[in-house]
């Protein structure tokens, strides 16, 4: 039986070990495939668990230096499991901890270093600096060994291990040649300083390299404390989705109510969920009904109602009333498990280009031991027939050395997996799910751009943005009374009109006699005159007239009305709507100077064509305009046949027939918190950068929807 699954190894170092870990684990028997990631240092596997164990995988590795976690941080099947391990897990911590205690004491020491090599050079040639005073020179002469001595055995012990790995198993890397290098400096100095007298007949001993030795060491070593330190924080965006989900759960059990985990939560339990708590995991309402708050799947800002019998997700709010839930979805079967588990999976993921860089990392740190080898050799045997042995030999040292620090493959092996974490992981935080590196890799070659309306090019939550009101009315009396009746509903679009009242300082009154109409509207008495507010169907089933003019000209801003009346008249009419985010336009005439078409998915016929007109008609098609939201995948112009039927845009692409066209699909999740954030030109960002660097083409979605995909 196959068990793929994600483990994280530890003891990499470089992005040739990812590559010595996959050639080792990939030849054990009932492994079907392997792909070890440097960046987040995670290997996934494909094992047949009859034929293999992951303790034998690791200990294939064990002797090479590396292993492999015991617990796996994304399991693929089961029930109950956790759903991402931390990314950084206590090794990582560990290895940061190290790292800063030697770069503590190694640091000084290279400053130390450093200034005796800088006033040796502005001595000689440049003659800036008089000649160091013969008792200093005379005590660095002695210190200088035991620094390099420690920075050797101490700092440098774990190249010291790379050496002795490369000797016993022939597995190079960066560690190997750092250790080389360094070790070659610092026996050459240490010969030169116990055998002075003797070689002076033979070689130049007024020059050793115990600095080359303390520098290269000191800086390295900063160097991996800093990677390693960033390796910690690109698992920011999976700890902020990881913080989505609940840690305990009230569930019914017995007829008895009682807190526990939500790892020990059963399919088929009842859950309490109780107004402001977050859904623990999925499931369908039991009993009552209520309001979630779904924005963080849907990116809609409105709450949605919840009856018996209607599925709710995890992660979600329950903003009003006390359901009974029972639960179908637990563990890694949620949808935010899903969704976790994808941007972890996109995370992991290769671009097609890093693989010419994995190739390259895995024959570099050979090909580099075979150049300083040889530049040694020639040194020696050519420079010495037009110079001394001795200056010869002291070229070619320091060449030897040289090369083997220079030519290290972080670098390569390292930029584009840590910048396809970051992207990913910025994306996931701004609502942008990516599938995986390969997608981001051909965004560059969009020509089409499928956005939502809501929460995308408008700010994704309700506001008061018309009012009517007749002259001979108190705007401020009529104001403070609906505001009075709305401060006590708990319909979502209440909360824009007493946010509106708050805004404008309008003083509220008191209430009496409250009812709430289920769907309609609200009444309330105030000053003992009885009011009421809700929709025009409503006010009408009172039989109290109202210019249906009015409603209908503020419906066809695209707003929503709300309608104050007594019994004899109407008093004001609202019009609630979401607006258009100020950056809006500008995104969108970016994107049009990049040639890019620009179609807006929607279901809603008054707002589309309010928002429409706002941001220019000619930069932004309208596609499928009744769709519900969740049918917009369906809709999607790579799903239509080129044809021109009513109420729909003629596009001259299709996946299945025009592999030169490419559409993006962009849904942005709105987020309570982070109001203002320039969601839209983040995308002309990323698809302007990428646009030069070749960084990809991806189908983005909502949270929680489903990806626009190829016929």
């Amino acid at each position: 039986m196959t068990n793929p699954a994600t483990y994280k190894v530890k003891g990499m170092h470089c992005a040739s070990c990812s590559a010595i870990i996959e050639r080792t684990i990939g030849k054990q028997a009932g492994v079907n495939s392997v792909s070890v990631n440097y960046a987040n240092e995670k290997a996934k596997i494909d094992f047949d668990s009859s034929k293999t164990s992951i303790e034998n995988l690791s200990k294939s590795i064990e002797p090479l230096g590396y292993s492999i976690v015991a617990e796996n941080v994304a399991i693929e099947t089961g029930e109950g499991k956790k759903l991402l391990a931390p990314l950084a897990t206590t090794h990582q911590h560990t290895e940061v901890d190290n790292l800063r205690r030697k770069i503590r004491i190694a640091i000084p020491l290279v400053i130390l270093t450093s200034i005796i090599m800088v006033w040796e050079l502005l001595v000689s040639p440049f003659e800036i600096l008089p000649e160091m005073p013969e008792i200093l020179k005379e005590f660095f002469h002695h210190l200088l060994p035991v620094i390099a001595t420690y920075a050797m055995f101490v700092t440098g012990n774990t190249y010291l291990k790379g050496i002795w790995t490369f000797i016993r198993h022939g597995a190079a890397n960066m560690d190997t040649l750092i250790g080389i290098g360094t070790s070659t400096a610092y026996l050459y100095s240490f010969i030169i300083t116990a055998f002075e007298e003797p070689l002076s007949q033979y070689i130049n001993t007024a020059y050793t390299y115990y600095d080359v030795t303390i520098v290269v060491i000191g800086l390295i070593t900063l160097g991996k404390y800093l990677e390693a330190r960033s390796k910690l924080r690109t698992g920011d965006a999976i700890k902020k989705l990881l913080n989505l989900q609940v840690k305990t759960a009230i569930v019914i059990r017995n007829g008895k109510e009682m807190e526990i985990s939500v790892d020990q939560v059963a399919h088929n339990d009842l859950i309490l969920v109780k107004p402001g708590m977050k859904i623990p995991v999925d499931g369908i309402v039991e009993k009552g009904s209520t309001n979630i708050d779904e924005s963080m799947l849907t990116g809609e800002p409105i709450p949605v109602l919840k009856q018996e019998g209607d599925k709710i997700a995890a992660g979600t709010i329950n903003t009003t009333g006390s359901i009974t839930m029972k639960a179908t979805g637990v563990g890694s079967e949620t949808l935010l498990a899903h969704i976790i588990k994808m941007v972890e999976e996109a995370q992991g993921s290769r671009a097609p280009i890093q693989k010419l860089a994995d190739k390259i990392s895995g024959i570099f740190v050979p090909i580099v031991l075979v150049i300083s080898a040889v530049t040694l050799i020639l040194w020696l045997a050519v420079g010495s027939q037009f110079m001394a042995f001795s200056q010869a030999l002291s070229f070619g040292l320091v060449a030897f050395v040289s090369i083997l620090v220079i030519a290290c493959p972080c670098a390569l092996g390292l930029a584009t997996p840590t910048a396809i974490i970051v992207g990913v992981g910025k994306g996931a935080l701004n609502g942008i799910l990516i599938k995986n590196a390969e997608v981001l890799e051909k965004l560059y070659k969009i020509d089409t751009l499928v956005i939502d309306k809501t929460g995308t090019i408008t700010k994704g939550k309700p506001e008061v943005l018309d009012i009517k009101i007749s002259e001979e009315k108190d705007k401020k009396e009529i104001l403070s009374i609906l505001a009075t009746l709305e401060k006590h509903s708990e319909h979502p679009l209440a909360e824009s009109i007493v946010n509106y009242a708050k805004k404008k300082n309008i003083p509220f009154k008191s209430a009496a006699d409250f009812k709430n109409i289920p769907g309609k509207g609200i009444t309330a008495s105030v000053n003992d005159i009885t009011y009421f507010a809700g929709s025009s169907g409503f006010i009408a089933e009172m039989k109290i007239p109202f210019d249906e003019k009015t409603i209908e000209e503020i419906a066809k801003k695209g707003l929503t009305p709300i309608i104050l009346a007594t019994k004899k008249e109407p008093l004001a009419i609202v019009g609630i709507g979401d607006a258009l985010k100020e950056e809006a336009r500008e995104a969108i005439e970016k994107l049009h100077s990049m040639k890019i078409k620009i179609i807006m998915a929607t279901g809603r016929r008054r707002q589309r064509r309010a928002c429409t007109r706002k941001i220019q008609r000619r930069h932004c098609h309208v596609h499928r305009h009744r769709c519900l939201h969740r049918n917009k995948r369906h809709h999607s112009p790579a799903r239509r046949h080129q044809k021109n039927r009513p109420g729909h845009y003629p596009l001259p692409l299709h996946y299945a027939h025009n592999k030169t066209k490419f559409i993006l699909g962009v849904h942005l999740q709105h987020h309570r918190n982070t109001a203002g954030k320039r969601h839209i030109l983040s995308i002309v960002w990323l698809a302007f950068i990428s646009g030069i660097c070749r960084a990809g083409h991806g189908l983005f979605q909502r949270i929680g929807s489903h990806q626009f995909s190829k016929t």
